[in-house]
């Protein structure tokens, strides 16, 4: 028994025992001590009579009694209590009457007029009940607030994915019920994450909240906008007869989203990658649809972004296929999987060899040999490739070890390795590992690595010419801003992209491009690379265009390291 129900039992024998000894009146000391009491109290003896009732229990049923009842009686009590439940009457009595004969509590809620009481009806150690009253009004409020705020966006003002889920589930009892398809779009935003990073993050929830009023404005009274992420959406579109329908939403979200804001003085323009799914032809349950749209969506990143794609079954095997690989690829390392083949680069001047570039190679037990083009961007995509780039570079130094002592190891470095905070110290620990020299350490770095912090990229690649450790712009001439990047930073090596040298002999201005290039790289103090060159002709024409080195397959093809001394020693004999 609670302390609570206890006390009220105990003064319901202690009020039983004054209305005896007075003759059934209550003295007025015991009226004013019940009157005193915070909830409202009601004592209903067997035959149904309300014995004691004190002044909260009177002002509380204010609004259940009909205004004729002079006082409160057992039954008309419940009859009135009973109208304001959303249980029928029948089952009220049915539960009181259960409750009597087991002699237990029952506990049951009310409504009227915007008050809601909690009737809790004790059965009495002896006979009757005692009834207490309390007002719950304010805490069902809050709890509705609160149940409320648990399903909303708080900046957006959306629904949140339990809301979403909720109303998944309605759409789903729907169409089992009476057939009413619906589909699900999955919206991620493109170009979201450079307006927090360089606007700060103000601007970019005040973006986030333009682009949930057009998501709003887009939609249906019937259909559902959530918020499940950082920047992406969902809308559950109901009552779909046609996929068109779907369709032409899917179209209206990407146009609309990527049209320019206005945010705190700033014109922005991002945009919109969706993926689509329809029940019941792409899955018959909330997790199914949900599952499914999420492949839609990463085929449109996949395609370009800026587009919506359909689900389709086919897309399911190829993500647990990619599944598959991503779990091969997290035991690799440990296995000792992959290799590193080296390509030889060669300088002009006394057609020398001077040094390797080291490729990375997978060799899976099960599937073979694994291109990097099919395991590298799922590796930067998931993380792996801080730890498989670390691994590249410890390895690549200790094999340069075993080389000639004027021959460098060129090291491709990912965007992802420079964000890590920890590229320099692994490079110390490597060389220091290995006992190379750092001059004989070469980095390669793509245009991508500079377009992510800037200043925090520049100052990593200060730190490494400190070290001794030579830098290379890899794929020169297929970004944007090399040109700017060449005077930001001083690189020892321009790697002219292999699409130029096979230009050489299809299109008039290859020359001139390559040129261009070279001459650059004189100017600048700086070596250039011309890589790709697979016939005398290619090398022939290079020399005249006044690049210093060479790389591509008329030297040699990528070489397991177990190989490349072998190698070396031929070719010196050959020259």
């Amino acid at each position: 028994m609670s302390a609570e129900r206890h006390y009220l039992d105990s003064v319901r024998r202690e009020a039983s025992r004054s209305l005896r000894s007075n003759g059934g009146i209550l003295s007025p000391s015991w009226a004013r001590y019940l009157d005193a009491i915070r909830h409202g109290l009601l004592m209903i003896d067997d035959a149904g009579r309300a014995i004691v009732s004190n002044a909260p229990a009177a002002r509380l049923l204010a609004d259940f009694l009909p205004k004729s009842a002079s006082e409160p009686s057992a039954r008309g009590l419940l009859r009135a209590l009973c109208a304001g439940t959303a249980k029928p009457r029948r089952a009220v009595f049915r539960s009181l009457r259960e409750a009597r004969d087991l002699r237990t509590a029952v506990s049951f809620e009310v409504e009227a007029k915007g008050l809601t009481l909690q009737v809790e009806l004790n059965p009495a150690e002896e006979q009757g009940w005692i009834a207490t009253l309390e007002d719950v009004s304010a805490r069902k409020a809050s709890e509705a607030r609160a149940d409320e705020a648990a399903r909303q966006d708080p900046l957006t003002g959306l629904p949140n994915r339990l809301l979403l889920q909720e109303r998944l589930l309605e759409a789903f009892v729907r169409l089992h019920r009476n057939g009413e398809k619906c589909a699900l779009l999955l919206v991620d935003l493109d170009r979201f994450k450079p307006v927090n990073d360089t606007l700060g993050h103000p601007v970019g929830d005040a973006l986030l909240k333009k682009v949930a009023d057009r998501l709003r404005s887009t939609v249906r009274p019937t259909d559902t906008v959530a918020r499940i992420g950082g920047d992406e959406f969902v809308i559950l579109q109901t009552g779909v007869r046609e996929a068109s329908d779907t369709q032409a939403l899917a179209r209206r979200l990407v146009d609309l989203i990527g049209r320019t804001y206005m945010v705190d003085g700033h014109l922005l323009t991002i945009g919109a990658s969706v993926g689509v799914a329809l029940a019941p032809s792409d899955g018959d349950s909330a997790e199914t649809l949900l599952k499914n749209a999420d492949l839609a969506l990463y085929r449109a990143k996949l395609d370009g972004r800026g587009t919506y794609r359909f689900f389709e079954p086919e897309m399911d095997a190829r993500m647990q296929a990619r599944r598959r690989l991503e779990l091969d690829m997290r035991q690799a390392l440990a296995r000792r999987e992959f290799q590193l083949h080296y390509q030889p680069q060669m300088q002009l001047d006394g057609d020398r060899l001077i040094g390797c570039e080291a490729l990375i190679r997978w060799h899976h037990p099960e599937r073979g040999t694994i291109s990097p083009l099919d395991f590298i961007p799922l590796a930067e995509e998931i993380g792996l490739i801080v730890p498989i780039g670390d691994w590249v570079i410890r390895q690549a130094c200790r094999d340069a070890m075993t080389w000639p002592a004027h021959m460098s190891v060129a090291v491709n470095v990912s965007p992802a390795q420079f964000k890590s905070d920890r590229l320099v110290e692994t490079i110390m620990s490597a060389l220091a590992g290995s006992g190379l020299p750092a001059r004989r350490l070469e980095v390669e770095i793509t245009e991508g690595v500079l377009l992510q912090e800037n200043e925090k990229t520049l100052r990593t690649l200060h730190r490494l010419r400190e070290l001794g450790v030579r830098v290379s712009m890899d794929d020169f001439g297929t970004g944007y801003s090399s040109l700017s990047y060449l005077r930001s930073f001083p690189f020892d090596k321009i790697k002219i992209d292999r699409s130029f040298v096979k230009d050489l002999s299809g299109r008039p201005d290859g020359d001139a491009i390559i040129r261009a290039i070279a001459g650059l790289g004189r100017s600048l103090g700086m070596t250039t690379v011309a890589e790709g060159v697979e016939t005398p002709e290619q090398m022939q024409r290079i020399r005249e265009e006044g690049c210093t080195d060479v790389q591509g397959y008329l030297i040699s093809r990528p070489i397991p390291a177990d190989d490349l001394i072998s190698f070396l020693a031929s070719y010196k004999a050959e020259a």
